[in-house]
């Protein structure tokens, strides 16, 4: 029993220590969604598994419109592999600051937070691997460095447990 409660103890602390969106809210630049996105954004990345090896590699082409209250982001993948893939984001600034948005692949609506430079967009995502498809949440973290920079990173779940990572740097087009 006294086992039992030291492990406890010490997953509810791992879970204490979790970072949050507030975190980040005297950090700067301010990330401002709406306005990195808007226009050109080239990205490149790759994916790792639990373990942290690397699987695939990719680079994407963005192009962001911005009409009143939505931005479409149009997002063109291409994998090392030769695979290609297209996302296309409709997102809405809420009239809180947060941010609501569905793509495609993406199941219900995913849910995001900006504070200072940091972005955390929270959603469930149809991955395909081989002839299956897989439901995992993704909990992405964005980050500006400067004006035309940025990065993000992706822990993605199955049932709670790490499947694997994702790291993206975007850099703003002219």
């Amino acid at each position: 029993m006294r086992k039992l409660a030291i492990i406890g103890v010490f997953f509810l602390t791992l879970i204490g220590c979790s970072s949050s969106i507030e975190d980040y809210k005297n950090t700067t630049p301010a990330f401002n969604l709406f306005e990195y996105f808007d226009g050109e954004v080239k990205a490149w990345g790759m994916v790792q598994d639990y373990t942290g090896k690397q699987t695939r590699r990719f680079d994407v082409d963005i192009k962001g419109t911005v009409v009143g209250s939505v931005i479409t982001l149009d997002e063109d993948f291409l994998f090392d592999d030769g695979e290609t893939q297209k996302r296309i984001w409709t997102i809405t600034r809420l009239e809180d600051g947060s941010y609501q948005g569905t793509a495609g692949d993406v199941v219900g609506i995913a849910s995001g937070r900006e504070e200072g430079n940091a972005l955390n967009w929270v959603y469930d995502l149809n991955v395909d691997v081989g002839d299956s498809t897989y439901v995992l949440t993704l909990d992405d973290w964005l980050f500006r460095q400067d004006e035309k920079r940025a990065f993000n990173l992706t822990s993605m779940r199955k049932f709670g447990v790490e499947v694997g990572r994702i790291s993206i740097f975007f850099e703003k087009q002219d």
